[in-house]
């Protein structure tokens, strides 16, 4: 608990017999259907009345941003294996346990000086939202289990798909409620929406033929001997989220067939290199097959946007899958002042969004849509008790089976918060980045490692001297400069996240040797709409004292030869 922080305590209730906690019919009835006793009540609603109606004075109060508390000394805590028989607690004592013994230890995300990673605060709503949707318990696998769910689910689907790929009212009315085509799924997060559009990229280019029955039932031996196929490779920028590896190996074709392709110094997907490895592909591996190019729309170190036009036209070209990763910066297509920086995304075949990122929803919720309504048919399962074919189950294409209606959440959202209301935060976010680059800019002990195109920046603390020398110094100075540095800045973050006050990440960019060699920096993710100017010069404050002070001498860098 933070210091000075009002500890919430309930009102002391009017003694009751206490029940003996035991698991028999009458209290498992008691339990499943019914409430506690009045004294447990008074607790509940005292502890869940902060949550429901003062969600970030009660986390402010109850979570630290990081306590400084070993890993290991907390994980001892957890070491009990074995389930109790009998119950232990009521509900009322869980609910205090979890709040006096788990919620110091967590990390509270919604701090506005807690801005180094896509987790951020969200809206007191989405509790409540997210409350419903757990009261209701819809499994919108099928629309016996959710009925009118699964229809405000396609609307959903449709609302954004529209923002996307801005299709005519015609095309909607069509297909927002067709059990014959879908414009897209909730998914899981972002890892399973790069699955699940890939996954659509490798069937539709392997799929069956006369004398083939398709890669999804024959397997990958089949499906390359049928189409005369000795790899299929996937192509995206060195910045590429690590999902796209996993779908590599998920499908078959090999995390090793995820092929990087470096950056241009806007650390954006170099267009040059990109035509020159698939020329030699084309040249030197005539059988290799390029199931899909990816563009990043908000790259996860840096932010950065991928020129998404000049990939649609080389994919157009090519006759290759197009997918658009823009798990992050998705809804900047809210925004009237910033929505031209993903210009080319409604040209992609597919596109990854996550709703626990710039949605702001709860853990989590991801989403993929499709340009063709037919395109996901290449993934559709049906069995004879679920998803039969023409039914309008939603898990007929969809590689999750049962799964939580988070539709329900973002159909409120987007009721409660209307497109206006999410460009502000957008806009907040890309404004205060660049205010935020600015200020360190005119720090001299801090170098800006990479500009904000959205609302991710990089930074590292080397001071103002060494800058200077690091100008004329040699290649060999350089790299052991920047192995100090990288030292040091790690150690900066560490301590700045265990002093508790704030935090930042870290990262490693790739730079070359000439430069100093990869470069550990600090990264920060501007997100939150109470994180302003000022909370990030005390951020700057922090760290430069800290570096001026316990860390002076891990910053005094000897640029001599050992």
């Amino acid at each position: 608990m933070k210091q000075g922080a009002k500890k919430i305590e309930p009102k002391k209730p009017v003694q009751e017999p206490a029940r003996e906690l035991v698991a028999n019919r009458e209290t498992l009835k008691r339990i499943f259907i019914m409430r506690e006793s009045d004294s447990s009540r008074a607790t509940l609603v005292k502890y869940m009345e902060q949550i429901l109606f003062g969600l970030h004075e009660f986390l402010m109060h109850h979570v630290g941003i990081t306590e400084e508390r070993s890993l290991v000394e907390l994980s001892r805590r957890f070491m009990d294996s074995a389930i109790n028989p009998e119950p232990e607690k009521r509900l009322a004592e869980v609910i205090a346990e979890l709040i006096d013994e788990i919620a110091p230890y967590a990390v509270n995300v919604s701090s506005p000086y807690f801005v180094g990673h896509m987790t951020s605060a969200i809206p007191f709503f989405m509790v409540h939202l997210s409350t419903f949707v757990a009261a209701l318990n819809q499994n919108v696998v099928k629309i016996e289990t959710s009925k009118v769910v699964s229809m405000v689910e396609k609307q959903v689907l449709a609302k954004i798909h529209r923002m996307i790929y801005k299709r005519s009212q015609k095309f909607y009315n069509r297909h927002i409620q067709s059990a014959y085509t879908s414009l897209g799924g909730f998914v899981e997060g972002g890892t399973q929406a790069n699955l699940t559009a890939l996954w659509v990229a490798r069937n539709r280019l392997l799929a069956p033929k006369s004398g083939f029955a398709g890669v999804e039932q024959s397997g990958m031996a089949q499906a390359y001997n049928a189409y005369g196929i000795s790899r299929c490779i996937v192509l995206v920028s060195q910045l590429g989220h690590y999902s796209l590896r996993k779908s590599g190996g998920v499908l078959g074709i090999g995390s090793d067939n995820v092929i990087s392709v470096p950056t241009d110094a806007d650390n954006r997907i170099d267009m040059a290199c990109l035509k020159k490895i698939i020329a030699c592909l084309e040249k030197d591996e005539p059988a290799a097959r390029i199931m899909a190019i990816v563009g990043i729309a908000g790259t996860t170190e840096t932010g950065t946007v991928d020129p998404l036009n000049e990939l649609a036209d080389l994919c157009h070209e090519k006759a290759i899958h197009f997918h658009v990763d823009a798990a992050w910066g998705g809804p900047a297509l809210f925004s009237e002042k910033y929505a031209d920086l993903l210009s080319g995304i409604e040209r992609a075949d597919s596109v990854t969004i996550d709703g626990h990122k710039q949605f702001y929803m709860p853990m989590s919720c991801g989403m993929v849509y499709f340009k063709e309504p037919k395109a996901m048919d290449a993934i559709a399962y049906h069995a004879a008790y679920v998803n039969r074919p023409g039914s309008v189950d939603l898990g007929i294409r969809s590689l999750a089976g049962s799964r939580a209606a988070n539709s329900l959440i973002l159909h409120g959202a987007l009721k409660i918060m209307g497109k206006r209301g999410y460009a502000l935060l957008i806009d907040h976010g890309i404004e205060t980045a660049a205010a935020f680059a600015e200020l360190i800019s005119e720090r001299p002990d801090f170098q800006l490692m990479t500009r904000p195109e959205l609302n991710i920046l990089t930074y590292r603390y080397c001071p103002a001297q060494l800058q200077k020398r690091l100008s004329t110094a040699t290649p060999a100075e350089r790299m052991r400069a920047n192995q100090f540095l990288n030292r040091a800045n790690t150690l900066l973050q560490r301590h700045q996240r265990e002093a508790g006050k704030s935090f930042v990440s870290r990262t490693t960019l790739r730079r070359p040797e000439s430069e100093g060699g990869p470069a550990v920096v600090l990264r920060s993710v501007i997100m939150n709409p109470m994180t302003h100017p000022g909370i990030l010069n005390e951020i700057l404050d922090e760290q430069e004292s800290l570096c001026k002070t316990r860390l002076k001498s891990a910053f005094a860098v000897d640029l001599s030869s050992s």
